[in-house]
């Protein structure tokens, strides 16, 4: 029996391999925070955890796997328009194998920033960390599938970068330190020079196809315009302003980046006008606007998270998520196949 079993292991792992070595992208790997985390966090000690009920209603088989939302996260969609797994794994799930990270995983951790001092806050993975995770990553990818696929695997990828919105939101606007320390727009910069950094740091290890995704209207997130007192519900307009401002200097660095490496293209991926589009205009995506929290104890309070633009009071639901996705899906098939 075993004489048969493993020359068809070996087999399979043939054409796994050929098909990775092939493929245009061959893999879709996330780094940032809670819009790519998919379940890091369960495997640290921290309270930025989602892996709950009514967390994951919607995902395949109704499992909370830490995704915070109601179903699956645009990452997951991306790498299905790709032909590749309709679920990106956590790095640190113990269920998972590196067999199942050659195809896509994440590095995400919510909650966490560009900024050390954001993930200090709720003891979250760093965005530093998460380049430490690559870096194993790789090196498990090239024992599994030698060096030269491996090296391939690692350079047709594509890298999706989503964090910044913690750096705003639970940092700068919510706590005294880095105001003392800095004007929004010094912040900007700030934030912005670690980006730079970033891509410089995964592009020195191999990475060439880079998303790096836009701030959202942070002032209209629900847990926001829950805030404006002086124009209940409505958004905070200063919040909206400092994502804009970043939105623009991060912009201009992804060309200065593109022009500077070669080899390298990354694709600024502006979500932030479809994001206040479908805030502001749901009904026109048959949706409706929520400024409510769903959570354990609230279980009932969006019932059918399909109609909602937001899960809970920050993170969107698995149909907006679908909505982004979808919007993006053609300009990365443009940009990379």
């Amino acid at each position: 029996m075993a004489f048969i079993i493993f020359p068809c292991i070996f087999f399979v792992q043939i054409l796994a391999t050929c098909s990775l070595s092939e493929a245009k992208v061959s893999a879709v790997i996330a780094f940032g925070d809670s819009f790519v985390h998919s379940g890091n966090n369960n495997y640290i000690p921290t309270l930025a955890k989602s892996n709950f009920e009514p967390y994951g209603r919607d995902f395949p088989g109704g499992t909370p796997t830490g995704r915070f939302c109601d179903g699956r996260l645009h990452p997951d969609f991306i790498s299905e328009g790709f032909g590749l797994k309709p679920i990106i794994p956590a790095y640190l799930d113990p269920t998972f194998s590196i067999s199942d990270f050659a195809t896509g995983v994440s590095f995400g951790s919510a909650s966490t920033g560009y900024d050390n001092a954001t993930a200090d806050l709720l003891k979250v993975i760093p965005l530093w960390k998460e380049v430490e995770y690559y870096k194993e990553y790789q090196t498990k990818l090239r024992a599994y599938l030698g060096d030269q696929t491996a090296n391939r695997v690692i350079s047709d990828a594509l890298y999706m970068i989503n964090i910044g919105t913690n750096d705003f939101i639970l940092n700068y606007f919510s706590l005294p330190r880095r105001k003392l320390e800095f004007t929004v727009q010094q912040y900007q910069d700030f934030l912005v020079g670690i980006a730079e950094n970033f891509v410089k740091q995964i592009y020195s290890l191999g990475a060439r196809k880079l998303s790096m995704i836009s701030l959202l209207p942070l002032g209209c997130f629900p847990v926001q315009r829950a805030m404006n007192i002086g124009n209940p519900l409505n958004c905070l307009e200063e919040r909206n302003k400092a994502a804009l401002e970043f939105n623009g200097k991060l912009k201009a660095t992804v060309a200065k980046l593109n022009k500077d490496l070669p080899g390298l293209k990354v694709f600024f991926a502006d979500a932030y006008e479809l994001l206040l589009q479908l805030i502001t205009r749901p009904s026109e995506y048959g949706l409706v606007e929520t400024a409510v929290l769903c959570n354990r104890h609230t279980p009932f309070t969006c019932p059918d998270a399909n109609k909602y633009v937001f899960w809970d009071s920050i993170h969107p639901s698995q149909r907006t998520n679908k909505i982004v996705a979808d919007e993006l899906l053609p300009r990365l098939r443009q940009e990379f196949l």
